[in-house]
């Protein structure tokens, strides 16, 4: 499929060939689901801690004798129908990350990507070169673009872009080997330079060549 190249003014100056089995790929929202939440489950931080009936103080000694009372035997004030006792089944600290396979992170890519295209939200741009950093300047070529809030990338070697974006509150930049589900879908607009598409291409049907070569050897 062709897709636009436009300059930072949003003029159209050229066009770009680009695989369908990354920028237009049939959208399949189950994808999407699975890997924006191991994204966000890999995000949390796990360290929530509920003290149990070993860790909480005191319960050195047996509270009463056993018989005589008329009270429950009891022989702990460290147990949980204390107060102050300890919690039962509480949470501990633990890692809610979990892996996706491969092929599936990339094939949400795709999905992502071409729901972008889709949309005509997507903007293929032919550089994006600052002189310094320029937060200001980079607002107002998103803006022209008619992407105020969107995903930005290009190599890692422009650092002067990155250091741009940085403290826009709305728009974010990654490298190509950066770019993900989440991030797409958390943003309305998705700006890529020509050489940062090839190097998406790249990235994304590796997986889908290597799925293929695995086919032919079984």
């Amino acid at each position: 499929m062709q897709i636009d190249i436009v300059n930072i003014e949003g003029q159209k100056v050229g066009s770009l060939e680009v695989a369908d089995a990354v920028f237009g790929a049939e959208v399949k929202e189950h994808l999407l689901w699975e890997v924006v939440k191991a994204q966000r489950a890999a995000r949390r931080a796990g360290t929530h801690s509920t003290k149990t009936r070993a860790n909480v103080r005191g319960g050195g000694k047996k509270p009463f004798k056993q018989k005589g009372t008329g009270n429950a035997r009891q022989g702990s004030n460290r147990a949980p129908n204390h107060v102050g006792g300890g919690k039962v089944f509480g949470p501990h600290p633990r890692d809610y990350s979990y892996t996706v396979p491969k092929k599936v992170r990339r094939a949400a890519l795709a999905c992502a990507l071409s729901l972008r295209a889709q949309e005509k939200k997507l903007v293929v741009l032919d550089q994006l070169a600052f002189d310094a950093p320029r937060t200001k300047r980079l607002a107002g070529i998103l803006k022209a673009l008619g992407v105020p809030s969107a995903v930005v990338v290009d190599g890692k070697a422009n650092l002067r872009l990155s250091m741009s974006a940085r403290n826009l509150p709305d728009s974010k930049y990654l490298p190509p080997e950066g770019l993900n589900v989440y991030d797409i879908l958390d943003h309305p607009g998705l700006v890529i330079t020509a050489d940062a598409v090839r190097q998406i291409e790249a990235r994304v049907q590796s997986t889908f060549t290597d799925v293929a070569a695995a086919a032919e050897g079984a």
